[in-house]
């Protein structure tokens, strides 16, 4: 198993960064009448660890026993029925889904899918009547009508059903959806509280850190929490004893996105263009999301590039990836990012050298 899932705490009072927030959550549940609740942060920030936490609180361990059920549903959307494919996780207390995963048709989700699930009121134990929770991930993906649904959800089953909602930026929900949870911010933690996390695991796993180790990691993972556990356990499996000025290896999609850099610095071509365009497929098949991608890519590029370029370059990739957000096939605006950059830096180098 890995550290990122063994350590994970199983109870909110085992969290060890979010301590404030895992306390107020606990204070909800003692209230048992909780919210619905939005849950935002950047990935890697530990959103998903304090919602299983909070479910582990409500439920007990039962929350824990899960089965993955990949389900396709039949749809009326107007004048035809349409078969959504679905992959839930579920338990008796709680559903967890992905609604966002249904692309266009993601308001055929929430408008049938949700609402089914939403009216099927469970019994606890002590035969009162509880509620079920629907755990929606990536929230900020939806789009506006399946998010106008989901309002309406939210008011209809409040009594049978609450909604724990997660995403990476909350300025993408609606304000109708933001307005009927209590909003949870989960920041990405700093990187002492990194450090302190590491140093718990290197305790628990027996490990020997050098000075300052774990602060590179920490460093290096850029405020994520998960990615420093996983770069921790790479470098255990690549050497251990550590040593005081061991190399911490980059990510492998990381060192993919580099050289996809240097390709398009070194020739501006149709050609070029159309290899490019193959490798950035790759990495979307290996689910790299397009967001992260364009990042990435826009980082390896400054690296490179004269001062007077850079603020074209920075303006564009804002650009693409504000089309990318209102668009659907990732890979048209990664590519018109690449074809424009080809295209400004091509120009630079004619005004330049001839």
């Amino acid at each position: 198993m890995l550290w990122v899932d063994k350590y994970r705490p199983k109870t909110l009072d085992k969290v060890l960064i979010h301590d404030d927030v895992a306390q107020n959550l606990k204070k909800l549940v003692t209230e048992q009448d909780c919210p619905h609740l939005l849950f935002y942060g950047p990935p890697g920030s530990g959103k998903k660890t304090l919602i299983m936490a909070l479910l582990r609180q409500m439920f007990g361990p039962s929350a824990d026993k899960v089965k993955v059920e990949n389900k396709t549903w039949k749809v009326d959307a107007g004048t035809r029925t349409i078969d959504i494919e679905l992959t839930t996780l579920l338990s008796t207390h709680h559903v967890e889904m992905n609604p966002a995963d249904a692309g266009f048709q993601d308001r055929y989700v929430v408008q049938e899918i949700i609402k089914e699930m939403a009216k099927n009121r469970p019994l606890d134990t002590k035969g009162k009547k509880s509620f079920k929770v629907l755990v929606l991930n990536e929230v900020d993906k939806l789009s506006r009508e399946a998010q106008h649904s989901l309002r309406r959800t939210m008011e209809k089953y409040s009594s049978s059903c609450r909604l724990i909602l997660c995403c990476n930026s909350s300025s993408k929900v609606t304000e109708a959806v933001r307005s009927r949870c209590l909003n949870v911010r989960i920041s990405a933690p700093t990187e002492n509280e990194i450090v302190r996390v590491l140093e718990f695991i290197g305790k628990k796993e027996g490990l020997q850190l050098p000075p300052g180790f774990a602060a590179r990691i920490a460093e290096k993972a850029n405020r994520s929490l998960r990615r420093a556990i996983l770069l921790f356990e790479t470098c255990r499996v690549q050497q251990y004893p550590f040593t005081h000025n061991q190399a911490i290896p980059p990510m492998d999609w990381e060192e993919y996105v580099s050289e996809i850099a240097s390709d398009i610095m070194k020739e501006q071509s149709p050609k070029r263009l159309f290899q490019v365009r193959g490798k950035l497929y790759e990495l979307l098949t290996n689910c790299i999301p397009p967001e992260i991608i364009l990042k990435r890519l826009l980082y390896e590029l400054l690296k490179k590039l004269d001062s007077e370029l850079k603020h074209e370059v920075s303006f564009w990739a804002a650009y693409y990836e504000h089309r990318m957000c209102l668009g659907q096939k990732a890979i048209f605006h990664l590519e018109a990012f690449v074809a424009k950059f080809m295209s400004i830096y091509k120009g630079f180098l004619i005004a330049t050298f001839g």
